[in-house]
């Protein structure tokens, strides 16, 4: 059977050489780490968690090769498989940043642990919201699956609901994207608050909005 979203030397160059520099450096982080790594950071941007210097240099490429061979699966074991080769550029995009985007997680965090100068309480959460606001800015054109976009039991029941969510959704994404980049400038009550809100807004506003697309789709069916 051939592959739902047929990829091509083109569409995984990118995230086999990500991944690839990303196992072979987990052998110099494993030489060069100390003996305690730290892997968590507080909302002020202080360590409150530290793991063994294996699980610091190898836990992270293990999980990035698992996201992308997962990618990889979803198209052959969805049941709504014939909807991928709609979105399938969108869908290789998405396979592509998440990669990168762990790939800078993991390198940021680690030259972190071998003492450069790396501020990762302002990396996380700006590398969180430009992946937010790419996520916005192509949500519209991800078509009804059961792993990807908002999945919610109206969406899936319509698709006019799924599109008319989705739209909606990407806009609270983007928005949801800037504020975060902009939570570690304002202080930890201010940015606590806020994050909550984004949170809430973020995934109970699009969850809320597909609710009433379907119950007015309902009402008028029945006019």
């Amino acid at each position: 059977m051939p592959h739902p979203i047929k990829p091509t030397l083109k569409s995984e160059i990118l995230p086999l050489i990500i991944i690839a520099i990303a196992i072979i450096s987990s052998f110099y982080f494993y030489a060069n780490f100390p003996e305690q790594v730290p892997i968590h950071w507080n909302f002020k941007g202080e360590v409150d968690n530290y793991g063994s210097r294996g699980l610091a240099a190898f836990l992270f490429p293990g999980i990035i090769l698992g996201t992308y061979l997962l990618f990889m699966a979803i198209p052959y074991i969805d049941p709504k498989k014939d909807r991928y080769t709609q979105f399938k550029k969108v869908y290789h995009l998405f396979k592509n940043i998440l990669v990168l985007f762990m790939a800078a997680m993991y390198f940021i965090t680690s030259f972190n642990a071998l003492g450069y100068n790396i501020s990762v309480a302002k990396w996380m959460p700006f590398m969180v919201g430009v992946l937010f606001i790419f996520i916005g800015n192509y949500m519209s054109k991800i078509k009804p699956n059961w792993f990807m976009g908002i999945r919610t039991p109206w969406t899936l029941s319509s698709e006019e609901v799924w599109n008319k969510t989705h739209r909606a959704g990407g806009k609270l994404f983007i928005l949801g994207g800037i504020i975060i980049i902009i939570i570690p400038y304002l202080g930890e009550r201010l940015g606590t608050i806020l994050l909550i809100a984004d949170v809430i807004m973020v995934s109970l506003g699009s969850i809320a909005y597909s609710y009433i697309l379907f119950r007015k789709e309902q009402a008028s069916k029945k006019q």
